[in-house]
C-alpha cells in the first residue's frame, strides 16, 4: 500500500545519522574559511551564508551580507530575509556542495550563450536564486532578493510557512539525531496520513457506492469508477505530505530523496488515474456503439481504448522523466523525432496498414458480418484490426487481409444490400395448355405478393421463353432479409409453394428427355395426361390453392 511506503520511509529517519546542514564539504578547513565575511567568489559567498545560518553558528546579521539590496525601492528585513531564502534551499531539497562551486573571483557561466558573472545552484528547482557579482563581491542578486517572499510563498503555500515559527517551541531536544518538535512533527503527520486515508476509503468505499446504486449504475461504479477514486485518493495523500513535510526540516540529503520520490508519484498517480479513466470513457462509448446499427463501432471501441491508455503512458512517462526525476526530455524528444524517422522509412508498409485502418473506420465500406468479395478476399468479416481485418472464408478457414490493401481495393459488399435477388428459370412440359400457363403465372404472383419478406414493388414473373425441351417461366424476386441464412429461408419458403400450386393446378415441371411417339392402341391409353379444355377450370383450382395456401397461411 502507498500509504505503508510512505510511513516507512519516514521511519528510516530514525536509522540514518546524517547531518541537517544544508552545507555539505569535505573540506575540513571549511570552519575556518567560513568565520570570516568572505564574498571574493561564490565558494566564500556560499559558505558565508550557509555556515553562518547552521544551528552552531547561528549568526543571521552575517549571512544577510550575502545578499545584494542594491535598485530595491522597498524596505525589508535582512536577517528575516536570509533564513527564508535558506528555507526555501531545503524546501527545494537542493544540496549545496562545496566541491561543486568555483572557487574564481572572475567566475562566468557559459551554459546560457554569451558569458556571464553569474552562478546558479540548480536552474531547474530555483532557476531566479542566483549569485550575481556587484563589484568585486559576489551577493545573491537583486532580482533574487525581490522574489525571496514569493518564492517562501511558494515552497510552503496555504499558511504551512507559519508552522516554521510554531514547531520548533515544542523543544529542540535532540533524538536520534532529530528534533522533538521534528519527530512530534512526524508523529502528527503519520497519523495525518491514516486519517485522511481512512477518510478517503470511507468516502470512495461508502458513500460512493450508495450513491452509484441509487442512480442505477453500481455496475459500473464498482467495476470502473471505484478504482478511479481510489488511485485518486491515494494522490491526495501524497498531495497532503507534499504539503507538510517541507515545514519538518528533515536531513537534507533524505529530504532531496523524498522530494524526488513526491514529485515521481504525483505524474505516476495522475497518470495511473487517467489510465483507469480510459476504461471509463471506452464504457460510454460502447453504449452508444450498442446503439447503432453499424457493428464497426464496436470493433472501433476496444481500438480506441487501446490507443488512449498507450498515449496515457506515453505522455505521463515523460512528465515522470522531466517532473519527477528531474531529467532534460528534449534530448530524448529529439533523438525519438529522428528514430522516428528511421522507423517510419523501415515500417511503410505498417504505416500503410495503420492509415488504411483509419480510412475503414472513417469511411465504414464495411461492418462486422458483412459478406465482401475482392479479388482472392470472399469471405464474412470477424474483426477489424489496427493493422490487418480477419475475415471467415466460407471454408471456415480465416484471413488476414492488410488494412492498407483492403483500403486501396474495389470491394464488393454483400452485406450492404437491401435486397437479395432471386432469380431462376421454371420449366414447364410443352404439352401444358395456354389456360393452364395463365393460370399458373397468376398463382406464382400471388406467391410473391404473400410472402412476408419480399418485395412488392419490383419482381418479375412472366412466360419468357420456349427451350429446346420446355416452356420457360422467368420467376425474378427479391428477398428484403439482412443475412444469407435469411435469404435461404425465404428461398426454401418460395419453392415449396411454388411446387404445391404447381401439383394443385397439374402442371408439370419439364427435363432434358427424348419422346418417342407410337400410335396408340385402343386398349391403351396414352402417356400425355388430359388437360381441359375451359379456363373455368383452372381459374377454379387456382382460387382452391389460394384458399388453401396462401389466405390460410396468412389467416
Amino acid at each position: 500500500m502507498l500509504q505503508k511506503f510512505l510511513v516507512n520511509c519516514l521511519f528510516t529517519f530514525f536509522f540514518i545519522g546524517f547531518a541537517s546542514a544544508q552545507l555539505i564539504t569535505d573540506n575540513p578547513k571549511v570552519e575556518t574559511v567560513a568565520k570570516e565575511v568572505n564574498l571574493s567568489s561564490p565558494y566564500h559567498t556560499t559558505l558565508t551564508f550557509f555556515y553562518n545560518l547552521e544551528e552552531s553558528n547561528y549568526k543571521p546579521e552575517r549571512a544577510s551580507r550575502a545578499l545584494d539590496f542594491t535598485g530595491l525601492e522597498e524596505e525589508y528585513d535582512d536577517e528575516k530575509l536570509s533564513v527564508k531564502l535558506k528555507q526555501i534551499f531545503e524546501g527545494k531539497g537542493v544540496i549545496i556542495r562545496t566541491s561543486s562551486i568555483p572557487n574564481l573571483p572572475n567566475y562566468q557561466d557559459t551554459t546560457s550563450g554569451a558569458p556571464e558573472s553569474v552562478y546558479f545552484f540548480d536552474k531547474s528547482k530555483m532557476p531566479g536564486v542566483f549569485l550575481e557579482k556587484v563589484g568585486k563581491q559576489w551577493k545573491f542578486s537583486s532580482f533574487t532578493v525581490s522574489q525571496i517572499d514569493d518564492l517562501h510563498q511558494q515552497t510552503y503555500p496555504y499558511g504551512t510557512d507559519r508552522l516554521l515559527n510554531l514547531l520548533p517551541k515544542i523543544g529542540n531536544d535532540e533524538y536520534l539525531g532529530l528534533h522533538l518538535w521534528q519527530l512530534t512533527g512526524i508523529f502528527f503527520l503519520i497519523l495525518l496520513v491514516f486519517v485522511a486515508h481512512f477518510f478517503f476509503t470511507f468516502v470512495v468505499d461508502k458513500v460512493l457506492v450508495y450513491f452509484f446504486k441509487r442512480a442505477g449504475y453500481q455496475k459500473l461504479g464498482e467495476n470502473y469508477l471505484l478504482p478511479v477514486a481510489r488511485v485518486t485518493s491515494f494522490y491526495l495523500i501524497v498531495m497532503v505530505l507534499s504539503l507538510f513535510l517541507p515545514v519538518l526540516q528533515l536531513p537534507v540529503e533524505i529530504w532531496s530523496w523524498i522530494v524526488i520520490i513526491l514529485n515521481t508519484l504525483k505524474p505516476f498517480l495522475i497518470t495511473v488515474i487517467f489510465y483507469k479513466l480510459v476504461n471509463v470513457v471506452a464504457v460510454y462509448f460502447a453504449r452508444l456503439a450498442t446503439k447503432t446499427e453499424s457493428t464497426l463501432d464496436d470493433q472501433l471501441v476496444p481500438l480506441m481504448r487501446k490507443t488512449l491508455k498507450a498515449f496515457v503512458v506515453i505522455i505521463g512517462t515523460l512528465f515522470i522523466l522531466r517532473d519527477g526525476l528531474n531529467l532534460d526530455i528534449i534530448p530524448f524528444l529529439t533523438g525519438l523525432s529522428i528514430g522516428g524517422v528511421a522507423i517510419a522509412l523501415a515500417a511503410q508498409d505498417t504505416i500503410k496498414n495503420f492509415f488504411g485502418s483509419v480510412m475503414i473506420f472513417i469511411d465504414k465500406p464495411f461492418q462486422v458480418g458483412d459478406w465482401i468479395t475482392s479479388g482472392d478476399i470472399d469471405g464474412t468479416v470477424e474483426e477489424v484490426g489496427f493493422r490487418s481485418t480477419r475475415i471467415r472464408t466460407f471454408r471456415n478457414s480465416l484471413m488476414y487481409v492488410p488494412n492498407g490493401k483492403i483500403a486501396d481495393a474495389v470491394l464488393d459488399n454483400h452485406g450492404l444490400r437491401q435486397y437479395r435477388r432471386f432469380y431462376t428459370t421454371l420449366t414447364i412440359t410443352y404439352d401444358t395448355p395456354p389456360q393452364l400457363i395463365e393460370e399458373f403465372v397468376k398463382g406464382l404472383k400471388e406467391i410473391v405478393l404473400a410472402h412476408p419478406n419480399t418485395r412488392k414493388d419490383y419482381f418479375n414473373v412472366y412466360f419468357n421463353n420456349l427451350s429446346a425441351y420446355s416452356q420457360d417461366i422467368m420467376f425474378y424476386v427479391f428477398f428484403e432479409v439482412p443475412t444469407w441464412p435469411e435469404e435461404l429461408r425465404c428461398r426454401h419458403e418460395l419453392l415449396i409453394q411454388i411446387v404445391k400450386l404447381a401439383n394443385t393446378l397439374g402442371v408439370r415441371f419439364a427435363f432434358p428427355t427424348q419422346t418417342l411417339h407410337m400410335e396408340s392402341f385402343p386398349e391403351k391409353k396414352g402417356l400425355v395426361p388430359e388437360y381441359a379444355t375451359e379456363p373455368v377450370y383452372y381459374q377454379k383450382k387456382l382460387g382452391e390453392f389460394m384458399q388453401q395456401e396462401i389466405h390460410k397461411k396468412n389467416d
